[in-house]
């Protein structure tokens, strides 16, 4: 029977967090060893399944079947891993079995059911089953092993009564923590709280991640052009050092040197630090649209949801720019801070927004600048500005038709820049990995001329002129 919520008590939301860890050898080699063992209990399920397919059984998919099959494997068998963190690894196993066979149910023939291996999986325990001291940490193991305390790189953003769970997983070769936390709903003072007459809209892009339409004329524009510029280097980056190595790669069967793998060491911990910096971004700029919502009061939220693109070719390039887009994480950032804030989100169609006038409603030809301007009503206003306040006015659930109702177009508009810690986005605006622009060195110009006396004629040597005769012994 499901538990039920006071009325009384503060809403809560769950949010996580990922903080970085800091270890030993020793410690890093047993973490490492929990995640692959939480890999041996993934491949193990897929071999007993496919075991009970031959055998013309019925797979094991619910949690409790998979759980009593581990509880008759018995203690021991996964190395140091707990049940607790083993018993994670099959929640997952089930909830993307049961997803996949939702999927296919609804006759979405993409949908592929968990059968691929994985080296490292992530570890999840609960509350009360690990300890947290500041910034230590003591992560469940087996019984009969010894404790395992590893040290967190910065503090815990949430108070440890809030926390509620930890995620121990691996990204680009380093070991981080999912702190998962139950956060109160902001609350605020009388006559300041989201009014829920208030709808803004949203509307995403790569340009401007973020472009909303509040009520009463306001706007807020947040630029992403620093997060195109990041992933742009980042890939020139990656394919200028993929060409300096290529003459010294391993060939396919043979084993690669020690030069190699510390090159592929690198390789990860660029990539890492490339996702950690557009995420960082990401979240500033969710922040910033929460936060100017909260100051004008907006209750509900209107985003664009522009995921029906993903499904169209579009070329190797673009194909590319609308994967480094990140449309998805985008929307559940925003989802996420707005809910914290009190704020209610409602997903709409945003097809023909950015291309329909709100004055005439009529179509009008896709713009190659950010101005909108309709050949048939001489109306002009910004392409994103438009498209979001299009938005506002959908409802949420129905069609890409627009309701009756006449969109506000922002007249005092907000500009806010996104991911000022990436590089090139401060006062000198250079990328350390932009090459540095031809210059004329000093010692091209060579050795100055001394400056004529004053009142006295130049020290330059007198120019001959070509077609007059030269003077005895001139040459």
């Amino acid at each position: 029977m499901p538990r039920r919520r006071d009325p009384a008590a503060p809403r809560v939301v769950h949010r996580t967090a990922r903080v970085g860890l800091r270890v030993t050898s020793g410690q890093r080699r047993r973490c490492f060893g929990l995640l692959r063992s939480a890999g041996d209990v993934w491949a193990c399920v897929l071999e007993v399944n496919a075991w009970r397919r031959r055998c013309g059984d019925e797979p094991l998919v619910g949690y409790q079947e998979l759980c009593r099959e581990l509880a008759a494997s018995g203690p021991g068998t996964f190395a140091e891993l707990d049940s607790t963190g083993a018993r994670s690894v099959l929640h997952r196993f089930s909830d993307a079995w049961f997803a996949a066979a939702k999927r296919r149910k609804d006759d979405d023939v993409s949908a592929r059911f968990p059968r691929r291996r994985r080296g490292l999986m992530p570890v999840r325990w609960y509350h009360g089953t690990f300890t947290l001291a500041g910034r230590r940490v003591r992560i469940p193991t087996a019984r009969g092993t010894a404790p395992l305390w590893v040290r967190l790189g910065r503090d815990l953003p949430y108070p440890a009564e809030q926390i509620r769970s930890i995620t121990l997983l691996c990204e680009a070769g380093r070991l981080f923590l999912d702190v998962t936390a139950e956060v109160p709903v902001t609350v605020y003072p009388p006559g300041e709280e989201p009014d829920p007459g208030r709808v803004a809209g949203v509307d995403l892009g790569i340009i401007h991640p973020y472009a909303m339409a509040g009520p009463d004329g306001h706007g807020l524009l947040v630029s992403g052009r620093a997060i195109r510029a990041e992933h742009r280097m980042h890939l020139a980056d990656t394919k200028a050092r993929r060409r300096a190595v290529a003459g010294r790669a391993p060939k396919p069967g043979e084993r690669g040197s020690r030069r190699w793998r510390q090159y592929r060491r690198r390789a990860r911990a660029v990539e890492g630090r490339h996702r950690r910096r557009v995420r960082q971004a990401q979240h500033e700029a969710a922040r910033t649209v929460v936060s100017w919502a909260a100051r004008q009061r907006v209750g509900v939220l209107h985003i664009g949801d522009p995921r029906s693109v993903l499904d169209l070719p579009a070329g190797r390039r673009h194909n590319l720019r609308l994967r480094q887009w990140q449309i998805g994480r985008l929307i559940q950032i925003l989802i996420d801070k707005a809910i914290l804030a009190g704020i209610t989100v409602h997903l709409v169609d945003e097809r023909g927004t950015s291309s329909t006038c709100p004055a005439c409603r009529k179509r009008v030809p896709k713009p190659r600048g950010r101005t909108l301007s309709c050949p048939h009503c001489a109306f002009s206003g910004h392409r994103d500005l438009v498209a979001a306040a299009s938005i506002a006015t959908r409802t949420p659930g129905g069609g890409p038709t627009t309701s009756a109702a006449v969109p506000v177009l922002p007249q005092v508009v907000t500009h806010r820049r996104a991911g000022r810690h990436l590089p090139g986005a401060g006062r000198s605006r250079r990328d350390p990995r932009r090459p540095v622009h031809h210059r004329r060195r000093e010692d091209r110009v060579g050795p100055r001329r001394p400056a004529p006396p004053p009142g006295g004629e130049s020290l330059a040597p007198i120019a001959r002129i070509h077609n007059a005769e030269p003077e005895p012994g001139e040459r």
